[in-house]
């Protein structure tokens, strides 16, 4: 019996192509949709998930009161807090500090300790205790973490051992020189990192090597590094909550003074999910968009099934008769409902396999568009063919049970009468609700897309305060004997053809995430500020070269030995300060009055991070010692050559450091890389959402166009033109987009208006935004019923009233 179901289904699908076909295309469309927000979601949310203690692990964070009653987290901590968790929290099963900092140079060496090559490794490369190894989970080709307890040790993972020495194989025993200064000895081989983690391990070394040394002596409990971190392995019979209250005693009895600041317990599970504190990676997500995502991904394929729904009701009247003979030789309305449920199937079926065919073809471009690490092996895991498995089974009934309830109740008599109506009425009420619902979802998403992109034009056009354009930052290296050539550097640079400026210091005036906070002493005061502020070490040339400008005061000095310090409007104000003037020439004492200097400058408000921050106090320095960036102005006339003149005398100057550079503004455009990804999948959605919902559309016009066959030819016999039928039957669809921009614009405006709220400084939402999405929306709606109002308005009458 199924398999005359199947063969009879077969047929009918072959004779009504046109119907197949956009019915197919509809259905797989939504499916490769879920598929594919299946594979991202599923991806986002396996991070970390492959370590055996992952339910006990935990990173320490360092909860900032300084800004009562705002709260401020952070991954750095106080030098001491590992050695003292070791000792005073013997409950804790491993404890291990970890520290990064980024833009490492690296040389390989030969035997004969001369470089052979030079990399530079942006992220990667963390300084580790052996016990990270007894917290975490990674294989081990070679070399085990024992080998890190000994100072100037490194393990590399297996594809940067490829990278330095051609084959992991031959590194065990090789030398390289990290930043120019610590010979590190290969001492062991870790296997490929799962691409699922913040923490990218290129190479690990043994804590304690170079400056690091200084940290496991530091006493200084109120200070924390953001760079510096640590991990621990809580025993199952202990909870957060209890090391938390511990926690907080320890920070009680080691800060001084009136910090406040104390230590609590972050979960691995939690860290790519919350971007408070930052991570290892520099990119997070959270579970509110994984779940958007995941409502989206829902509505389209509903939108889909809608589609299938409308659409095959909107073919009953041209099945009547074949259901009516099925029904006068003897076939029951079960046998009429498992035939159409048999020809859903076999679309669903159809649907899948080319929604897999279009998920292979466009994943690696989509994980090209999202920076993520997707290809076709996603395609073929279990649990996406688990999926598949459970959407064909799943929209088969969601899609075809209705279809298969309305043409089985055909009366016989009048389905061979070429009459097969269920009613004038009936079921004509849900399929508008269902087209009403459809573009609703449609029209949000345009909505929100819109939004998203006049708020990522504002990013690009807003001004920031200062110049970003056409400025090259290169990282200049730390150790001393590179730091005595900055001056060479800099005249060579300023000599050179297109090198409008020149200036070092300790980082741009913007920064994503900066760990460069401080508190100081102002003037005569007997205690610090109850406030941090970005500290920034200038030279200077540093406000020239970014279209920094003063209200008070002067700039630093060129080659004065004393200590001079410039402040923002914001600092000024925070210090209860009206007048610039006032401030000038007070005493500013830093890091426990080890830097004391003179205010000379008081410099013009600007925004010194995202949008989504409103300003910050700053203070800025001439300490040449903080200097680790170079900021080059060029001419805008010919950027390549300066480049390459740059990368030239870079070479020249620093021959054992790789060069790398990269523009301000591009440095900025990465703060908002995630939202730009974000307003780029919205575009997808919106375009295909409303694609579906015309195909929905469609279906419900050629519904009502045969049900209105009779009602078209008696209006033509009596003299109505074809506009005014193509109008009549038009009108309709009219008030249901309206119907659905009624229901769609207030939801765009809350869900939005909240998003926005994210940002100190964000657009307005405005009616136009409403206005051409829903005219837009209006014209498309429209463009796709009018295929049938004309074919039906130019219809002969004759053959409508036939049966008359």
């Amino acid at each position: 019996m199924l398999k005359n179901h199947l063969k009879v289904a077969v047929r009918n699908l072959i004779r009504r192509k046109n119907h197949t076909l956009i019915n197919i295309g509809g259905l797989a469309l939504g499916i490769a949709v879920c598929f594919v927000i299946f594979i991202i979601t599923q991806f986002e949310s396996s991070f970390d998930d492959y370590h055996k203690n992952k339910d006990h692990v935990f990173r320490v964070l360092t909860e900032y009161h300084h800004a009562e009653p705002e709260i401020f987290y952070g991954s750095g901590v106080p030098y001491p807090l590992p050695e003292e968790l070791k000792s005073s929290f013997p409950e804790l099963e491993k404890v291990s500090a970890i520290y990064s900092d980024g833009d490492d140079q690296i040389l390989v060496l030969d035997d004969n300790g001369n470089p052979v090559k030079k990399f530079k490794e942006k992220e990667g490369v963390f300084l580790a205790e052996p016990a990270l190894f007894d917290i975490l989970d990674y294989e081990w080709l070679a070399g085990t973490p024992a080998s890190l307890k000994d100072l100037n040790n490194v393990v590399l993972t297996k594809e940067t051992a490829e990278r330095y020495f051609d084959s992991w194989e031959k590194a065990v025993g090789r030398t390289i020189k990290w930043n120019n200064n610590e010979v590190l000895t290969v001492t062991g081989i870790l296997g490929t990192i799962p691409t699922n983690t913040d923490l990218r391990f290129k190479a690990v070394i043994s804590y304690g090597t170079g400056y690091t040394t200084n940290y496991q002596n530091s006493d200084n409990w109120n200070g924390t590094n953001g760079r510096f971190g640590c991990f621990v392995l809580l025993p199952p019979n202990v909870s957060e909550g209890d090391i938390n209250a511990r926690l907080k005693v320890l920070s009680k009895e080691k800060k001084t003074g009136d910090n406040k600041d104390i230590h609590v317990l972050q979960s691995l599970d939690r860290i790519h999910y919350d971007a408070r504190a930052g991570n290892y990676s520099g990119k997070t997500i959270s579970r509110r968009l994984i779940n958007v995502l995941w409502l989206i991904g829902a509505f389209i394929l509903l939108i889909a099934c809608i589609n299938f729904i409308n659409l095959s009701t909107a073919q009953a009247v041209n099945r009547s008769k074949e259901i009516g003979v099925r029904k006068v030789i003897g076939g029951t309305r079960t046998q009429l409902k498992i035939q159409f449920l048999a020809e859903t199937f076999l679309i669903v079926i159809a649907a899948v396999c080319i929604a897999s065919v279009i998920v292979v073809a466009f994943l690696p471009s989509v994980g090209k568009l999202l920076d993520l690490p997707l290809n076709v092996t996603s395609v073929l895991d279990f649990k996406t063919l688990v999926l598949m498995s459970v959407l064909a089974v799943s929209v088969t009934l969601l899609a075809g049970f209705y279809p298969s309830l309305v043409l089985s109740r055909f009366n016989p008599i009048s389905a061979l009468k070429n009459q097969g109506k269920v009613g004038k009425n009936e079921g004509i009420t849900l399929r508008r609700s269902l087209v009403v619902f459809q573009f609703a979802i449609a029209q949000a998403l345009i909505f929100g897309t819109v939004i998203m992109v006049k708020q990522m034009d504002y990013f690009t056009n807003q001004s920031m305060g200062y110049d970003k354009e056409a400025i090259v930052n290169v990282l200049i290296p730390r150790d001393s004997v590179s730091m005595g050539k900055i001056d060479y550097l800099s005249n060579t640079l300023l000599a050179t053809n297109g090198i409008q400026n020149v200036s070092f210091s300790s980082n741009t005036p913007t920064e994503y995430r900066t760990n460069n906070w401080s508190r100081f002493v102002y003037g005569n005061a007997s205690k610090e500020t109850d406030f941090y502020s970005i500290r920034k070490g200038i030279d200077h040339n540093y406000l020239e070269t970014y279209g920094l400008s003063l209200v008070a005061g002067r700039n630093v000095k060129k080659s004065s030995e004393a200590i001079e310090v410039l402040v923002n409007e914001d600092l000024m104000k925070r210090l209860g300060v009206t007048d610039p003037n006032e401030i000038l020439n007070k005493k500013a004492s830093l890091a426990g009055g080890r830097i004391e200097g003179e205010i000379v400058g008081v410099v013009k408000d600007y925004h010194s991070s995202t949008f989504k921050d409103g300003m910050s106090s700053i203070i800025m320095v001439n300490r040449k010692s903080w200097f680790g960036l170079t900021g080059i102005k060029v001419a805008t006339n010919n950027i390549s050559n300066s480049i390459s003149a740059i990368e030239e005398i870079w070479d020249d100057t620093f021959p054992n450091y790789a060069f790398e550079y990269q523009f301000l503004d591009d440095k900025i455009a990465n703060f908002y890389a995630e939202e730009k990804k974000l307003s780029q999948m919205y575009k997808v959605f919106a375009v295909i959402a409303i694609l579906l919902s015309c195909l929905g559309l469609y279906g419900l016009a050629s519904f009502m166009v045969n049900q209105r066959t009779k009602e078209a030819g008696i209006r033509k016999v009596l003299g109505a033109t074809v506009s005014h039928i193509v109008y009549l039957f038009s009108k309709e669809f009219i008030v249901l987009i309206a119907i659905a921009f009624l229901i769609a614009a207030p939801l765009a405006w809350h869900f939005m208006g909240q998003w926005l709220e994210e940002y100190t400084y964000h657009i307005d939402i405005t009616w136009a935004v409403f206005v051409l999405g829903g005219l837009g929306a209006l014209l498309i709606a429209l463009s796709t019923v009018s295929y049938q109002a004309i074919k039906a308005a130019i219809a002969n009458p004759v053959e409508s009233l036939r049966t008359e």
